[in-house]
């Protein structure tokens, strides 16, 4: 396919590596990033729903965000984006500043999650003042679509009106609805000129010919190399059926251990040389009955 757009690819929304004492486990860091990129990644999402990313502080979000900044000169055109939404606009601003002063190729900012009945003109205002504060006319923002999480989506009329007030800034979205009649609404809608980046592994090949350019997701974290194959057949315009049967297959396993941050990190020591790393309460570890099991049924997909 031409004409994709920078960020179009394949991205892990990444764990986040923390110590038991719930504190950051950044001497790992570079491990996990090395490790994404050899498994087909184009890039990484740091501090989404799979980096708990609510759950840590601005302070945190800094120094993982400064640290992982430092160790992308050893992994030669590999892309970061950022989580930077959070219900505060002044600190979402102070975020994504951040995210681009040191050299972040985009953003990913859910909408302001506590005032779910917020309508389209009040999102509208949100993200308006944000982009015009915050990101640079070169550099993207792209809004996250999960309104299961959230309460609150992007309507089609709201991305349009985004897109047109912002074109470049306002790269796209994020979604994460696992919704197929909507990733077909807005291909119909916006064709290439919206960058869709699919949150669904088993939506990857229907989002694709709908003209998403690509996919964030948890599973990526451990089956990267398998979206890597979808995306990779259907731009040389081959079918990539196949392999989006064994990435769907995969992905239902562990979609019946959930929260993804708990099965992932429970399951990267089983798969590769990493530690098991802790998530952050109110996340709760994956009891080891349920690890057997988790491992039982994802290891013969492999």
């Amino acid at each position: 396919m031409s004409n994709l757009h920078p960020l179009a690819g394949i991205y892990a929304a990444a764990v986040t590596p923390l110590k038991a004492d719930s504190n950051l486990d950044l001497e790992t860091v570079p491990t996990l990033l090395r490790l994404l990129a050899a498994r087909g990644c184009h890039g990484v999402l740091l501090f989404g729903t799979t980096g708990e990313g609510p759950s840590f502080s601005a302070k945190e979000r800094e120094t993982l965000l400064r640290s992982v900044r430092a160790y992308r000169q050893q992994i030669p055109g590999f892309k970061l984006l950022a989580g930077t939404g959070t219900p505060s606009l002044s600190e979402t601003i102070d975020l994504t500043k951040l995210a681009f002063n040191i050299g972040y190729d985009g953003v990913v900012v859910l909408p302001p999650y506590y005032f779910r009945k917020a309508n389209d003109e009040g999102l509208f205002k949100w993200f308006s003042e944000l982009i015009t504060k915050a990101v640079p006319k070169d550099k993207y923002l792209l809004g996250y679509h999960i309104p299961s999480m959230t309460g609150v989506g992007f309507s089609l009329d709201l991305l349009a009106r985004l897109k047109d007030a912002f074109p470049t800034q306002f790269a796209g979205i994020k979604d994460s609805s696992h919704d197929e009649a909507f990733a077909v609404e807005l291909g119909k809608r916006f064709g290439q000129d919206l960058l869709v980046l699919n949150g669904t592994d088993s939506y990857l090949h229907h989002a694709l010919k709908n003209h998403a350019q690509g996919a964030i997701t948890a599973p990526a974290n451990i089956i990267s190399d398998g979206l890597r194959k979808v995306w990779d057949l259907y731009q040389a315009g081959k079918d990539p059926s196949e392999a989006q049967a064994r990435v769907s297959e995969q992905r239902h396993i562990l979609e019946k251990y959930t929260p993804f941050p708990t099965v992932l990190k429970a399951l990267l020591p089983r798969l590769f040389e990493l530690p098991r790393w802790s998530v952050k309460p109110p996340l709760e570890e994956l009891d080891e009955k349920m690890l057997e099991e988790a491992w039982r049924e994802f290891s013969e997909t492999l």
